[in-house]
């Protein structure tokens, strides 16, 4: 894995952690609630169950679409390195150009 797979990956992991953070956290509070809600509050709570639920479907999405961009990124930087090696020098470069203009 090279070094621009190995940094989506880990952040698409780091994204997918915190997504499924966020769901445990917000479910552990609903549990918490179910009791002292009023009308209006269990309304609520409906509409922030369906929108966990919408974000854990989002959450695996992601993660299946994150991966498989990787792969395909390690896939042509495998089947066509000296190009791969050129653009990374040329953003690389660009990236240093503006770098220095703004200092």
């Amino acid at each position: 894995m090279n070094m621009a797979t190995g940094h989506i990956a880990v952040t698409k992991d780091r994204l997918v952690n915190d997504l499924k953070n966020l769901v445990t956290d917000s479910e552990d509070m609903l549990k918490e609630l179910a009791g002292e809600l009023s009308e209006r509050g269990k309304q609520a709570k409906a509409r922030l169950a369906a929108t966990l639920e919408s974000a854990k479907e989002t959450c695996g999405d992601l993660k299946d679409k994150a991966k498989a961009g990787a792969e395909a990124v390690d896939d042509t930087v495998r089947e066509h390195p000296y190009t791969s090696i050129g653009v990374a020098f040329g953003i690389g470069l660009v990236i240093g150009v503006l770098v220095s203009r703004r200092n």
